[in-house]
Order: C-alpha cells, then structure tokens, then sequence
C-alpha cells in the first residue's frame, strides 16, 4: 500500500493506480479570464490563474503515467433549457447566464468563453463532462464513467474550491469514492473561502476527505510506480 502524505491522515492509492482518476473541475475561459463571467460578476479573476503551472504539473504526471484524467466544463445549452430561472437571475453582474460578452455568450456550451483555458487543454483520449450545475454528477454521465472503468478513487482539482470543487467532491463522498482535493490545485476568488473549505473537507477525521499539495500527490505516484516495477 502506498500512501500520499495527506490530512487529517495519509490518504492510501488503490493497489490498481488505473483506479485513481484526476478530476480537473471547470478551469475554462469564463471564470479565469478577463471579459468572462467570473470578471462579470466583479471576482479578480487572476486568483485562479495561480494555480495553474502547478496544475499543469500534476495534469503531466498523470499523462506520463497513463492514468485516467476528467476535465469539467460548467454550461448550458443555447436556448437555456437546462439553466433554471432561479440560477440565472440570482446576482447582480453585469451579466448574466446567456448573455452576449466579449467572449461570446456566458457559460453556453461551445461559445470561446466557454473552453478550457490553452495551458490544460484536454487531450484527446480524456473526458470531458459537460455539466449544467455546481457539482459534476448532476444531469451528466460521471457516475456511469467511473463505474465503467473500476474507478474509485477521486482526486480533485479546479475552480472554484468552495463551490464547484465542493459540491463534486461530496456528490463523489456520498457514492463511497476516497477523495482527496489537491490543495494548490484549487482556488478561490475568496481566500477565506478556500481555507474553510479545506478544513470542512477533512474535519471529523476527514468527514469528506483529505486534502494534500500536489508535491505530495507526485511523489507518492512515484513511489508507488516504483513499487509495481
């Protein structure tokens, strides 16, 4: 068994690695770039941004070693079926869910906006889940992936901590997957936000899961790596 050094406790990686997916959450144009709906709704959208040379970092570990990787797009359809008035209307940006911006309309499915930013751009042999709210098993296929390919370990990665990156990861908690959220592989518009959420995650003993710095995640893939050889 190998184990990343992790809180509350050291989180162990499945005998199979095949079983440990990177889930990279909704780091697309509309919520790190300016002229997005992040920027529209007054967040400094280069708080996100930060995160991504270690981002990438992990996302080239987990390429090198073949494991599977899912990336997240939070979208809607263009005529707004899947969107709820009540989650269009709530805020007071300067725009709003289907709204024209600079970078075409906010968060509709194909639009420039709308894409993974060019540094984690997926390749083709990973998924992506096109997700119509916060967490990445609702209205969307997740579950029947994971199920399909044994896996059952989860870990979780993207924008933003406190909303998107929560919600997924205890939709993933309460269908048993051992998540894990990468602390410097996820970010905030509100640094408040993300400390208490990293604490709410692994309270309790670790009540949702266990957080840990990519750095620590790389080292243990390594070590179990060599393990197997």
């Amino acid at each position: 068994m190998t184990l990343i050094n992790a809180q509350p406790y050291p989180y162990s990686l499945p005998d199979e690695l095949n079983r440990l997916a990177l889930v990279i959450i909704d780091m697309q144009r509309d919520f790190l770039e300016p002229g997005g709906f992040g920027d529209a709704l007054g967040n400094d959208v280069t708080r996100l941004q930060a995160i991504v040379p270690t981002l990438k970092s992990l996302l080239t570990c987990f390429r090198e070693n073949r494991l599977p990787i899912i990336h997240t797009l939070e979208c809607h359809r263009s005529d707004l079926s899947d969107c709820p008035l009540a989650k269009r209307d709530r805020g007071k940006g300067t725009l709003k869910i289907g709204d024209a911006g600079p970078m075409g309309r906010i968060l509709i499915a194909g639009e420039p906006g709308n894409a993974i930013i060019q540094e984690l751009q997926p390749l083709p042999d990973e998924i992506v889940i096109q997700k119509p709210g916060k967490g990445a098993f609702y209205a969307t296929p997740l579950q029947s992936i994971l199920q399909e390919r044994g896996i059952t370990h989860l870990l979780v990665t993207g924008v933003t901590t406190e909303v998107c990156v929560q919600t997924t990861m205890r939709e993933a908690n309460d269908r048993g997957y051992e998540c894990l959220m990468v602390e410097d592989c996820t970010e905030s518009y509100f640094p408040e936000f993300k400390q208490a959420t990293l604490e709410m995650v692994r309270a309790q003993g670790g009540i949702v899961g266990w957080t840990a710095i990519a750095s620590a995640v790389m080292t243990g893939l390594q070590t179990a790596r060599i393990a197997m050889v």
